[in-house]
């Protein structure tokens, strides 16, 4: 493994490490106005959500690293401290690049980028119309990380009203459905990611139990040469066994009867065809049936 002492590297040398090890990156594109009314619209991916209750967003428009400059964004926010955070999706992300231009101050990057200027209702910057979700939000609070080139000002926004596309809500209307959304977020470089719902997957996460941990799993099956350390995770997370009544039942299975059969006297092979029965079980979601199977060796 590589070990790099951050002292010994150069500030854009750092930048370029972490931009591409800490991704994907949430997108803030952010509109502010000035003191004379001017708008301007810039996108930034160190940015978050950090609270609900009151809801904060973080973002971060960072001291330029080649030339120790501040952005236009974070000048704004000190004269008005207000913003428009708009969420990016993959139809607007070309035209969101374009915004990251450096244009001189006063320049509209809504006007250069081509996006529509929407009234917000409570704050003076102005929306983009074209984002699927729109926080109007009153900064709280700048705080300021560093006083040379790369070093972060954190800009803390409370969110004061939300705006969201009715495309993107569930047919039901109980919320957002996050296959609609089509999100877009920041790697390193000019690396950007999309997420589609192909690429979108469950994790259970019980707020109520307890897993029983993957350090209670049988020595035999934490050390699996097949299973995973996802698939061990996915074991550790029940909240019990099953019964010994259902690995029973599990052993009558035509199929992994058939295993049991195929390998009588052959304990390590017929150990690794089960565990390959249960990776199966595990990668389709279903842990207790992968237990069972898993179980019926012993």
């Amino acid at each position: 493994m590589l070990s790099l002492d951050i002292k010994s590297l150069k500030p854009a040398e750092v930048q370029n490490y972490l931009q591409h090890a800490i991704a994907p990156r949430p997108i803030c594109f952010a509109a502010t106005v000035d003191s004379e009314g001017n708008h301007n619209l810039s996108p930034f991916s160190f940015f978050n959500l950090f609270s609900s209750n009151p809801p904060i967003c973080v973002f971060s428009p960072a001291r330029r690293v080649r030339d120790n400059t501040t952005k236009h964004t974070l000048e704004n926010v000190k004269q008005v401290p207000e913003v428009v955070i708009n969420i990016v999706s993959y139809d607007m992300v070309q035209q969101t690049s374009l915004a990251s231009t450096e244009y001189g101050k006063g320049v509209n990057e809504f006007e250069k980028a081509g996006f529509t200027m929407l009234k917000s209702d409570l704050i003076k910057p102005m929306r983009v119309a074209e984002s699927p979700v729109q926080l109007e939000c009153v900064v709280r609070e700048v705080i300021a990380l560093g006083t040379e080139g790369g070093a972060g000002n954190l800009v803390l926004a409370e969110v004061v009203k939300m705006h969201i596309s009715e495309h993107i809500m569930k047919e039901d209307g109980s919320g957002i459905d996050q296959r609609k959304v089509d999100h877009v977020a920041r790697l390193g470089g000019d690396w950007y990611c999309r997420v589609t719902p192909e690429s979108l997957f469950h994790v259970a996460k019980p707020l109520t139990t307890l897993g029983i941990g993957v350090d209670q799993i049988p020595s035999s099956i934490r050390n699996s040469t097949v299973l995973t350390g996802n698939n061990l995770g996915q074991l550790g997370n029940v909240e019990h066994l099953p019964t010994e009544e259902e690995i029973d039942t599990m052993r009558l299975k035509p199929e992994i009867k058939d295993i049991f059969d195929s390998f009588i006297g052959d304990k390590n092979t017929l150990e690794v065809h089960l565990h390959a029965k249960a990776k199966e079980l595990l990668d389709s979601g279903n842990v207790q049936e992968a237990w069972k199977v898993l179980l019926a060796l012993n």
